[in-house]
């Protein structure tokens, strides 16, 4: 395990991650260039040595419900590797969610896309593009998805229905 130090000289190394001091002697590290709403790469690491890396549009790592991996016990390689892929997916920029209408809503819903709402009339967007299940809130990407079971349980928890075309 790496001591919190040197956690905090592998992030620094990173000149596009902007480092944040916070409460409790946490640190996060925000990559401001991101084309995403989500900007905190690093979260709340800790002095004890725990802490959290955003993988929430990445594949093969089991994260929370906001998208964020424990990295307590990660080695040099697995958290440097696990940064710059974290770094790489939130540097992309995601193409448009269409505003669907009507006619739309029935070609999209037959191609993988449906549209969500709460009670309170928010709209997400659920789009199956290159083998994942992507969420949309208008055109921001707000979560990915390996399975459309995944996409349903977290839009249920989330008091969300799909809409009926």
């Amino acid at each position: 395990m790496l001591t919190f130090e040197q956690k905090l000289v592998i992030l620094d190394s990173y000149p596009e991650l902007e480092r944040k001091n916070v409460s409790l002697g946490r640190v996060n590290y925000h990559f401001e260039e991101s084309q995403h709403d989500k900007k905190t790469v690093a979260f709340h690491l800790h002095p004890n040595g725990n802490g959290y890396v955003f993988a929430g549009l990445l594949r093969g790592y089991e994260t929370d419900d906001k998208g964020f991996v424990n990295i307590r016990d990660f080695s040099e390689s697995e958290l440097r590797s696990l940064l710059e892929a974290s770094i790489t997916s939130l540097s992309v920029k995601i193409p448009e969610a269409p505003v669907l209408g009507k006619r739309k809503k029935a070609k999209a819903a037959a191609q993988g896309e449906t549209l969500w709402k709460d009670s309170e009339g928010n709209e997400l967007t659920l789009r199956f593009e290159e083998d994942l299940w992507y969420l949309y809130a208008g055109l921001h990407l707000e979560m990915a998805f390996e399975t459309i079971e995944e996409a349903k349980e977290y839009l249920a928890e989330e008091d969300f229905a799909a809409e009926q075309v």
